[in-house]
């Protein structure tokens, strides 16, 4: 590998940033800061018609928060067009593209009546057409000939000239093909090594043509990293799967959790370690270990990792984590008194979410004066067992003697009690949890029933005894 590579991520900026890209871009960025090179930002956004500045704003904030960081950029190609003008230029006087006024209904046509494969025929290349409205510009390829791809993931792969049309490098408005204003870039801007999505692959024969027709005698180093795809195996796509950074941003995934997961997905470090450092990303990365075959983009697995990386934040950050989840919801006046009641539950509750979004739904019971319970929890729990009624009148009664009302007091009061009708704990503990707290699974009970305090707790307590009584 080149001692200081310049590698490029170039989205498009038509919509929210997918998972695919944000993969694609750290290895970009792992080969820059494993060797000391440079990581380069560049919006392909020369397709008016679809970009949007929101996409591009998306881009830019969902990188950041992954911890993808930037030396250049990031450069738009809208701003380039002088580049790509000149470059034309230089093509047309060297007689390596061509201006076709051809219809497509008309190249439709004439493919049908030589009965041979569809595609453009080459029907303007020596007709020496001047530019004119509607025409576009094409590039002339050699033929016959071929074009191969060395790919560092896929190997050699060879591309029949034969099975190439003259593709199109400037669109009958002016604008510029992406494949034309990507080499003019990536020439301009000295990138050495191109590493982007398996997609791009059959566009890859089209841009070492441009290169080597713009001058270029060492082309960069190619390397096309495998799709992602969902449990189906097939390809993700953002009509039927969740493939959106922002939306993991949203749900509560932490970003160095999504980062280690994302560069497993079609490489790993050659042994059976999957949770990585940052550091250990940078160090152990290797573009030559690239799996070609498709990766399978577990969400599942992806919640698992982040729930691990969940119980490894000290309680003072996981709290500074959760502010802004809290911060969403009505109920939250960020008072003394409920940072107190949330710094003193949240060391329990990180150890039971695997989602930062989970947080405000399990402990929101703690800050909520109307508590309702849902009614088939009320049907399940507290009616349907003859025994709910009379466990929490007396669980209620008990707990009005309770002197400290600590945690610990509550359990023994709680325990003794089961002793004293003989039933399982768990079987006591359901319809206590569900009057106080209106779920079946939450933080410790103890200590969720010393946070709500003496009077809330005999209070929801005799409101849960009401419903049972009010069928």
């Amino acid at each position: 590998m080149n001692s200081s590579p310049r590698v490029r991520f170039a989205p498009s900026p038509t919509g929210y940033f997918h998972v695919g890209g944000a993969r694609t871009a750290l290895y970009n960025w792992l080969i820059a800061r494993k060797s000391g090179g440079k990581f380069i930002l560049r919006i392909e956004d020369t397709d008016e018609a679809r970009n949007g500045e929101e996409w591009v704003d998306g881009i830019i904030s969902a990188l950041s928060w992954l911890g993808i960081d930037w030396d250049e950029g990031p450069y738009r190609q809208s701003e380039r067009s002088e580049l790509y003008s000149k470059a034309v230029n230089r093509l047309i006087e060297e007689r390596k593209a061509y201006w076709c006024d051809c219809k497509r209904e008309e190249i439709d046509v004439r493919a049908k009546e030589r009965g041979g494969p569809p595609g453009y025929d080459g029907h303007c290349r020596n007709l020496n057409k001047p530019k004119s409205p509607g025409s576009a510009l094409r590039f002339a390829i050699s033929r016959p000939g071929s074009t191969t791809v060395n790919d560092v993931v896929r190997g050699e792969v060879v591309f029949d000239h034969a099975n190439l049309e003259d593709f199109i490098i400037v669109k009958s408005n002016g604008s510029p093909l992406f494949v034309l204003a990507n080499v003019v870039d990536d020439i301009n801007m000295k990138i050495t090594h191109i590493l982007r999505a398996e997609e791009h692959l059959p566009t890859t024969p089209k841009a070492i043509l441009l290169f080597k027709a713009l001058g270029v005698e060492e082309l960069p180093v190619f390397a096309h990293v495998p799709v992602l795809v969902n449990a189906k195996r097939q390809k993700l796509s953002k009509r039927r799967d969740r493939v959106a950074v922002e939306d993991y941003r949203d749900l509560g995934y932490l970003a160095p959790a999504m980062v280690n997961y994302l560069a497993l997905l079609g490489w790993s470090p050659g042994d059976d370690r999957e949770f990585l450092t940052l550091d250990e990303l940078i160090e152990l990365f290797d573009l030559e270990k690239v799996n070609h075959s498709p990766a399978f983009f577990d969400e599942q697995k992806m919640q698992h990792f982040n729930g691990v990386y969940i119980r490894n934040l000290s309680d003072e950050e996981f709290v500074n984590y959760c502010y802004p989840f809290l911060e969403k919801c009505d109920w939250w006046t960020a008072s003394d008194d409920q940072l107190y009641v949330f710094r003193a539950i949240s060391p329990l509750v990180k150890e039971r979410v695997s989602l930062l979004g989970e947080v405000p739904v399990m402990v929101e019971f703690l800050f909520t004066e109307d508590l309702r319970l849902p009614e088939d929890l009320v049907e399940q729990v507290l009616r349907k067992d003859a025994k709910a009624a009379s466990i929490l009148a007396d669980i209620r009664s008990i707990y009005e003697t309770i002197a400290q009302f600590s945690h610990d007091e509550l359990n023994q009061a709680t325990r003794n009690y089961c002793e004293s009708i003989d039933t399982p704990l768990r079987k006591v503990q359901a319809p206590i949890r569900v009057a106080l707290t209106g779920s079946k699974v939450g933080p410790p009970l103890f200590e969720s029933i010393e946070l709500l305090g003496r009077e809330t707790t005999l209070n929801r307590l005799e409101k849960a005894l009401q419903l049972i009584n009010s069928r």
